[in-house]
């Protein structure tokens, strides 16, 4: 029922399209690029959608003398296909009249703030101008610092960045099962999930598909982001004839994710969905009940310890004494200061630091409660 109610209420959505889909032993697979195309064409005329496609490195291999194996091989393959993927999505787009724009990012561009905001403005501009973007991770100039680790978690981090209704993900994996199906052909697809445990987590393979780097392991924990973002979720076998329109019109296939009540927006979002924290800040049992339970702001007085090294308006993990994560925040003072006025009552913060400042260490406007599967 709820994910009717869903699919009636679409606005804007995420279409992401993993590299198996589309690619075939010549490269880019044109037909099935049509016939997403056409899925996309036959949306009604008020809804908005990104594409988020992987496929470049496919669409080079064709034209490379062996398989890329190192960093450099692969930023260079990817360097050489997506030029191919972007024309191969621009033909099949245009057949319907539709305009594709190019969007590349990496995890930096959504975890610095300005840039974040500055990412969000255009890709609302072109959906503005009835533009379809094609959005894929920077893969040339990616290192583990900055990338997302796959275009799963990217699909859901544009969903929140443009508040979009819903996330499709076309994979060549028919829906989640209870067990790996390439390895136990007794294992039996779950066609709903309404919240990603730690149960559901251990049905899945980290072994990646045939095309690309995630495994279903991956798109759990996309699906987990989405749902702490209040987004639906839904993995769908890409590779099925006229996939977008059963399942917009209703269809019982691949697994449906259910969003969760909380939906954060914002800067909260923004913070929830942060690749990477300066640092850590370990608080008693007392300031964790009173961040869970109350909605209370960081004081000093409940700080143990600081781990890392940051400055003033970084973004840090809380987490209370066992390890637990408690939430992330931004940080009014900087490791150093923290670790000087840990386990102190706020009265004291300008004696110990020889200047005033805000009397909370994370202030709770600025602070965004999570928990860990």
């Amino acid at each position: 029922m709820e994910q009717a109610r869903t699919l009636t209420g679409i606005r804007r959505l995420v279409v992401k399209i993993g590299s198996a889909v589309i690619s075939g032993p010549k490269g880019i697979d044109n037909e099935r690029l049509a016939g997403i195309a056409r899925g996309l064409a036959n949306l009604p005329e008020k809804q908005e959608v990104l594409l988020v496609s992987s496929g470049a490195i496919a669409a080079a291999a064709p034209r490379l003398p062996q398989a890329p194996q190192t960093l450099a091989e692969l930023q260079a393959a990817a360097a050489l296909g997506q030029p191919e993927l972007m024309r191969a999505w621009q033909a099949a787009l245009q057949e319907h009249e539709l305009t594709a724009a190019q969007v590349l990012l990496t995890a930096e561009d959504l975890t610095d703030r300005r840039r974040y905001l500055n990412a969000r403005a255009t890709l609302e501009r072109l959906l503005s101008w009835g533009v379809v973007p094609v959005i894929n991770e920077n893969d040339t100039v990616m290192t583990e610092e900055i990338r997302f680790g796959d275009n799963d978690q990217l699909a859901v981090r544009v969903a929140g960045l443009l508040g979009a209704d819903l996330v499709l993900v076309l994979s060549e994996a028919e829906a989640l099962f209870d067990r790996d199906p390439r390895l136990d052909p007794e294992a039996r697809p779950l066609r709903e999930v309404g919240k990603v445990t730690p149960e559901v987590l251990a049905m899945a393979s980290d072994r990646p598909g045939s095309a690309g780097r995630g495994g279903m392991k991956s798109k759990l924990l996309a699906a987990k982001m989405a749902q702490e973002a209040g987004i639906p979720f839904w993995l769908l076998p890409g590779k099925r004839e006229g996939v977008l329109e059963e399942a917009l019109a209703g269809a019982q296939i691949g697994t449906f994710f259910h969003a969760s009540g909380r939906g954060h927006r914002g800067e909260r979002l923004w913070l929830a969905q942060l690749s990477r924290q300066e640092g850590t800040i370990v608080v008693d049992e007392g300031a964790a009940r009173a961040l869970r339970r109350q909605g209370r702001s960081l004081l000093a007085v409940g700080v143990r310890s600081a781990q890392g090294d940051w400055q003033a308006g970084s973004p840090v993990r809380v987490v209370d004494s066992g390890g637990r994560l408690v939430g992330i925040g931004l940080a009014n003072y900087s490791a150093a200061e923290v670790r000087r006025l840990a386990g102190q009552p706020s009265r004291k913060i300008a004696a110990l630091l020889g200047k005033p400042g805000p009397e909370e260490i994370i202030h709770r406007d600025h602070f965004v409660l999570l928990d860990e599967a």
